[in-house]
């Protein structure tokens, strides 16, 4: 990848969406205190009666406990992201550490997470009929600064649709010069906006919007269904 250099600037109150499996639980933990301090005293008190404790939080040493935003609403689904981190990797990051990955609209997070979730169901040898049901989030956030990848084109290797080699390497630079996140053009929807924030210390806000079923046939999605939602949430 050649050199690259992407203008910086700052998000205030941005609103974007993701959805997550409802199979994952949330991490109530991190929504019942309001401290890191809290959090430490709670922890260590539930450590004693929850065998799976750990393995509901995440590795926390992924994070610095002073990112975490502390008695926002929905600070759980802020922090999964960066305790359960992938180490397959994301599209910028290589899996040492963790990403909050966003979209511009509800529609955009639904075509970027279909793809994804094509791609795994289509290495699954006998699946036959079956459905995933995914929550729909609704995220306001900030960021100072938020590197600006939709100054380049989309022909661009970052935006590579089968290879994170390029990105990889660009998230990695950025994230090791104190940038917060990166603002890039989705690769799964053409032409829409995607945010990948490498801290959610300035997220405000995360809450459920609404529920989605995936209707899988074999090695296929061949259906997204919405179960509920407001059609606010389907503006593009």
């Amino acid at each position: 990848m050649k050199g690259i250099a992407l203008p910086a600037t700052i998000l205030t109150n941005q609103k974007g969406y993701r959805l997550v499996n409802s199979r994952l639980p949330t991490i109530q933990l991190f929504d019942d205190v309001a401290s890191a301090e809290d959090f430490e005293d709670l922890y260590d008190l539930q450590a004693l009666t929850n065998p799976r404790l750990t393995a509901q939080v995440g590795k926390l040493a992924y994070i610095n406990a002073q990112d975490i935003p502390w008695g926002i609403l929905g600070c759980a689904y802020a922090v999964a992201p960066f305790t359960h981190v992938s180490p397959d990797g994301s599209r910028f990051s290589n899996g040492d550490y963790g990403m909050l990955y966003l979209a511009d609209t509800m529609n955009t997070a639904i075509k970027e997470v279909a793809y994804h979730q094509q791609e795994y169901i289509s290495n699954v040898e006998g699946l036959a009929f079956d459905r995933l049901i995914f929550r729909g989030l609704s995220c306001v956030f900030s960021g100072d600064p938020i590197h600006d990848g939709t100054t380049v084109k989309q022909s661009h290797s970052i935006y590579d649709a089968g290879s994170c080699t390029d990105s990889r390497v660009l998230g990695a630079k950025l994230r090791a010069d104190g940038s917060e996140g990166v603002q890039y053009w989705s690769v799964r929807a053409p032409g829409q906006t995607c945010w990948g924030l490498f801290t959610p210390k300035n997220v405000a806000s995360i809450v459920q919007t609404t529920h989605f079923e995936f209707i899988i046939d074999g090695r296929s999605i061949v259906d997204i269904r919405k179960i509920s939602s407001p059609d606010e949430f389907f503006k593009k």
